[in-house]
């Protein structure tokens, strides 16, 4: 990974513990720490010392000590320790404030009187109503600011969690510190963008997260009030298999979110479209603050023809205009102002969905989705043409449902099935379906949105072919050769 890293510049912050003393979990590296540490900082450090993309080294991710003189002490022999292996690179550490004075927090909710506790004020009632906002208003708090000080006073720059409520006001506090975002909501990429970009002792921020995964399922799952709950539930129930947080789905497809986030950074001057799947039209929405829309770029929406359709466009301009089948649906405000976002509700109907971008009156840009018509086709497409006969390298090969123009059918989901020859096996098979049943290391999967991925190891030198068949369409093959 760090040699990816190297080649494509991508700023690393190496990270070694996720626990100190404390455990998280039953038999987790708590009960190693204390005879272990010394040794695996210094193996780090030799691993990873000549890799340029190493910017920083952390020594830890939302350890509960850190609100404690103690988990201190243990943060001062930490980042000495560092600093004698490579004094070159900076030491940080992912604090999150309102673990680190978790316990003392909960002492003095329980003495809160209880009509404090349910009024209209900041009573923790209030605060809960929505994780972020709780957990931005206790890192604020003089608690944090008295038992993370020494905690952060050992560090070079102080990493904090979720915590751009500190922000502003550390800068009076702490005339010395710089901070990093090291872990923040993707729902509130603006907000914490505009704060790197007017703070210069804020030097960046890094989302929660950036490439899905497996495990704490369901945090960043789309979620709506109904009868029973007014309020997100943190995680979610079985089958679900994955975060749901992430910029980019498990199977390498970037989610709308990125494309929301490449416009929030300055990166993007065309705007972008995701719309809202029809089923969700009318429901109130109360996704966690790691949640996005339930949404994707699609414009085909078999069986939804003549429904109000929730369509999104974000846009770094003043106003954008949304145009269907060539005729326009209205402007609406976007921009920084405006979150750099407009919604518009239109009658769904087969075709093409266009956004127009304007600033000071004049286009800046455009972009479009067209409806999927005609026979759906499978393709395989894989990321390389050539990989190597060596211990760790993959291909792998994107599986896609299109139509004769090559739109994705998104939903004309299929079974596809793999089929493997030559120098190399099958490893995994899998698609961005959140809560599916089907195993990884199957040769048969279901796609979702109309995808799926396959990755190939190869076994020796040669030719790896791969064969993907699906019911209703032509099989197709892709090559790849090893060196």
């Amino acid at each position: 990974m760090l040699d990816a890293c190297d080649q494509h510049g991508v700023l690393v912050v190496d990270e070694a513990f996720d626990v100190w003393t404390s455990a998280k979990s039953g038999f987790d590296y708590s009960l190693n720490f204390p005879e272990w540490w010394e040794r695996d900082l210094e193996s780090m450090v030799a691993k990873d010392y000549n890799h340029p993309s190493v910017i920083m080294y952390s020594i830890g991710n939302e350890i509960p000590e850190a609100g404690s003189a103690v988990g201190a002490a243990w943060g001062r022999r930490l980042a000495e320790k560092i600093r004698s292996l490579d004094s070159s690179r900076y030491v940080t550490n992912g604090i999150n404030n309102m673990l680190a004075v978790m316990s003392e927090f909960a002492a003095q909710r329980k003495k809160q009187p209880k009509e404090k506790a349910d009024g209209d004020g900041a009573g923790i009632n209030t605060l809960m109503a929505d994780a972020g906002d709780m957990m931005n208003a206790v890192s604020a708090s003089d608690l944090v600011t008295e038992r993370t000080a020494e905690s952060y006073g050992v560090l070079d720059i102080a990493g904090m969690n979720y915590s751009d409520s500190r922000y502003a006001m550390d800068r009076e506090l702490f005339p010395g510190r710089i901070i990093l975002g090291t872990e923040t909501f993707p729902s509130r990429i603006d907000r914490y963008w505009a704060q790197v970009r007017q703070h210069s002792h804020v030097i960046g921020d890094f989302t929660w997260t950036g490439w899905d995964y497996l495990g704490e399922v369901g945090i960043g799952r789309p979620q709506y009030a109904d009868d029973r709950n007014s309020r997100p539930s943190h995680t979610a129930p079985y089958p679900y298999l994955l975060a749901g947080c992430g910029d980019i789905d498990i199977t390498g497809h970037r989610r709308p979110v990125s494309y929301y986030r490449e416009i929030v950074f300055g990166l993007r001057g065309e705007p972008y479209i995701a719309v809202q799947r029809p089923e969700t039209y009318g429901r109130t929405f109360i996704g966690s603050p790691w949640s996005w829309s339930d949404s994707i770029a699609s414009w085909t929406w078999t069986g939804a023809e003549d429904a109000p359709v929730t369509v999104e466009v974000y846009s770094d301009a003043d106003e954008v205009e949304l145009l269907v089948n060539g005729r326009s649906a209205g402007r609406g405000p976007a921009g920084a102002e405006h979150r750099f976002r407009a919604e518009f509700t239109v009658p769904y109907e087969p075709g093409r969905v266009e956004a127009i971008a304007y600033r000071d009156g004049r286009e800046t840009g455009r972009w479009a989705l067209a409806t999927a018509t005609g026979a759906v086709r499978l393709t395989a497409a894989a990321d390389r043409r050539t990989v190597r006969a060596t211990t760790g390298d993959l291909a792998y090969v994107s599986l896609t449902l299109t139509d004769p123009a090559g739109t994705c059918w998104t939903g004309a989901d299929r079974t596809v099935h793999i089929d493997v020859s030559g120098a190399g096996e099958l490893i995994a098979l899998g698609s961005a379906d959140p809560q599916s049943l089907q195993r990884f290391d199957a040769a048969e999967r279901l796609t979702y949105d109309g995808r799926a991925l396959a990755i190939i190891r190869p076994t020796g030198s040669g030719t790896i072919r791969v064969r993907a068949t699906a019911e209703g369409c032509e099989p197709v093959e892709s090559v790849i050769a090893v060196e």
